[in-house]
């Protein structure tokens, strides 16, 4: 059975033809906060990350329920005729389709663009892709870690200079890139609600790296020179970065003139308070070596519980460092709703990532999970006008594909 939807999309219908993350991230986006999102699968396998294991629960791979939670499933083969037609029928329904394939494979399969506004006008038609569709690069393919490289990430990222280059931990254009995919289609649907047009959305990984490099970009612009990596600290302020304590690390930020003369008279330094190097942010910037290795020998003379209670009682910004699983037991963490737990036929409970954006009015919710494998195909297709006998016929000649 159908999970009910809530949220400020509801009502709309996302056909999600993606795979892997930034087209996933795009349509679960969309899921959460109300949007009927149809995951469409190939028949050979599926996803791809149905076979990114492990880890997994009870078999299920841990990193598909994670994309795909909140949606329906079905299984098309898009090369068989009776697979198009299907794939018609359902975009005649859609408000959106979302696909993150090389440029011109969806107008190779019959499919693409042009071909499906005929059908349905108002379709709005989200593509992400590597590099964008259009360009000198927009026939080559694009990975997460290609796309770091490319925008300038892995150059500002890391300890210092001469350091092999190191990515950002988590696939941050991948998921950037399908954040702004789903920013790109509520725009457009507010379109299509006023003048009845759809259009197309473009976006890529290469896009959502540079939109990232907002300060190393503007120092660029204005200096003429690329900056570096400098560890955690910030390019035009400090101290803002993680220092170690007595038991671990912290971070500081205390970044504007308040929170530093604040920060002074917390460590109780008669000399740092009267050192002329550090009186101000452009002092503080250009002698930023010295002032760490003072703050250092500051910090490992407490405990990183120790540091917070005092710096917080005087108002400056400071957090510790947290695992990935201490930040999901984090109270602020919970309060938010951001580790849900759905039910899962065969997994069973499972924690997943919560909706980041929270609407007064109108709430989403994460309130299903993943499917099975072409576990709602017959659902779907039912609901196309599809007779029981025409869906079994279509299952035996590999045109779909049902649990």
């Amino acid at each position: 059975m159908t999970a009910e939807r809530s949220g400020p999309l509801k009502g709309m219908r996302v056909i999600d033809l993606s795979h892997v993350m930034a087209g996933p991230v795009c349509g679960l986006m969309l899921a959460d906060m109300g949007a009927d999102v149809i995951k469409v699968e190939k028949l050979e396998g599926g996803d791809d990350t149905r076979r990114m294991l492990p880890p997994d629960i009870n078999g299920e791979p841990a990193a598909f329920m994670m994309m795909n939670r909140n949606k329906r499933g079905i299984a098309l083969d898009l090369k068989h005729p009776r697979g198009k037609e299907v794939l018609k029928r359902l975009v005649a329904t859609a408000d959106v389709l979302i696909e993150n394939y090389r440029r011109d494979t969806m107008e190779r399969l019959g499919v693409g663009y042009e071909t499906l506004k005929e059908i349905n006008p108002g379709l709005i038609y989200c593509e992400i892709s590597g590099f964008g569709r259009t360009g000198p690069l927009a026939d080559q393919g694009g990975f997460d870690l290609v796309a770091q490289g490319m925008s300038g990430l892995m150059s500002i990222t890391g300890e210092g200079p001469g350091r092999e280059p190191v990515k950002v931990g988590a696939p941050v254009t991948d998921i950037t890139a399908g954040i702004l995919g789903a920013m790109g289609v509520c725009a457009a649907y507010i379109h299509k609600l006023k003048t009845g047009e759809g259009q197309r959305v473009d976006t890529s990984l290469f896009e959502a790296g540079i939109t990232h490099t907002y300060w190393q970009s503007a120092i660029a612009f204005a200096t003429g020179v690329s900056p570096g990596p400098m560890g955690s600290a910030h390019p035009l302020s400090a101290p803002y970065q993680a220092f170690p304590t007595k038991d671990g690390w912290i971070n500081l930020g205390a970044s504007n003139q308040r929170t530093w003369l604040k920060l002074v008279e917390v460590l109780d330094d008669a000399e740092l308070a009267a050192d002329p190097r550090f009186k101000d942010n452009a002092g503080r910037m250009g002698n930023l070596p010295a002032l760490v290795e003072v703050l250092t020998k500051h910090f490992k003379k407490r405990t990183t519980a120790e540091w917070l209670a005092l710096l917080e009682r005087a108002g400056v910004p400071a957090g510790p460092v947290l695992s990935i699983r201490e930040m999901h037991a984090h109270p602020q963490t919970i309060a938010r709703e951001m580790v849900p737990e759905v039910e899962h036929p065969v997994a069973g409970k499972v924690q997943t990532i919560g909706l980041p954006v929270k609407f007064s009015k109108t709430p989403g919710k994460v309130a299903a999970p993943a499917p099975l494998f072409g576990q709602h195909t017959r659902e779907v297709l039912a609901e196309l006008g599809y007779s029981s006998d025409e869906i079994e016929k279509l299952i035996a000649e590999r045109a779909v594909a049902a649990a």
